[in-house]
């Protein structure tokens, strides 16, 4: 495959990876209704895993999963993606989706904890609502899933949270969105330790800049993309596939001794 080529050129070809023990296995994503988390849902649904796609927004998420199975319908013996509604600073929401899986596919084997919102606000300027609001959704929505997704998960089972390259780099006015975004990163430490001895394994992802609506505002700015692709080793933004990827590995067999990481997608932004 040749590299592409001009500023801001993305690969969205969509990864090759077939992982056939995914077959037959549920998962539940949240944030499902669009952007990395309807990603998430078809390329799990389209390696024939069962997945309850979980969001604030029930139509749009009905919606979603409605196209994803018109899709999907295509393949081979692909999962069948069902709609549920969440609001993830709810426990109770959490287990509701829980049992949705467990009473329509009668097992939970992977969980996903993506649901996220992105605020900006200089550091001098983030309310009291702003901050509560993040960490309630950024942080407590990843520990309440993960509690209810090891309740009913079985030795084996794996939970992957998403976390970010802001989980260690400072930008500004995302003095919240990196502030939680670091503490999903340890607390997928802690819940590794924890549920490991359930044989749950727990580890993220922390994407850099990637092709998606929430980074839109890059593209759009000049400015902001040329400073992109002047700090990517790589000098391009990622796709959603290029965390797809990272995604699948981290639930498969390939990854059964990976536990308590926090694999960075980011083309090496990290580094510099």
């Amino acid at each position: 495959m040749s590299e592409p080529t001009g500023p801001g050129r993305v690969l969205h070809e969509p990864m090759t990876a077939v992982y056939p023990e995914f077959a037959g296995k549920t998962a539940v994503v949240t944030g499902a209704a669009r952007g990395m988390g309807a990603r998430f849902a078809a390329a799990l649904a389209a390696r024939g895993v069962n997945v309850v796609g979980a969001d604030i927004s029930e139509e749009q998420m009905q919606a979603t999963a409605a196209e994803l199975n018109e899709e999907l319908s295509t393949l081979d013996k692909p999962g069948q993606v069902v709609a549920a509604r969440i609001d993830v600073t709810k426990p109770d929401e959490h287990e509701a989706v829980a049992q949705a899986a467990l009473t329509q596919f009668g097992r939970i084997d992977f969980w996903i904890n993506n649901a996220g919102i992105f605020p900006f606000a200089l550091a001098e300027e983030i309310t009291p609502e702003q901050i509560n609001a993040t960490l309630s959704v950024n942080v407590e929505g990843v520990l309440y899933g993960a509690q209810a997704a090891a309740r009913h998960m079985e030795p084996g089972s794996a939970i992957v949270n998403m976390s970010s390259v802001s989980a260690i780099r400072v930008r500004r006015g995302r003095g919240a969105y990196c502030t939680s975004k670091a503490a999903v990163a340890h607390l997928t430490e802690s819940l590794a330790v924890e549920l490991g001895d359930k044989g749950i394994r727990v580890n993220s992802i922390a994407p850099g800049y990637i092709d998606t609506e929430m980074t839109r505002w890059v593209k759009e700015d000049p400015q902001a993309l040329q400073h992109a692709l002047d700090v990517v080793p790589l000098h391009r933004l990622g796709s959603p596939e290029e965390v797809v990827g990272p995604m699948l590995f981290l639930l498969s067999d390939s990854a059964r001794y990976v536990t308590g990481h926090s694999i960075a997608v980011d083309g090496g932004s990290r580094h510099v």
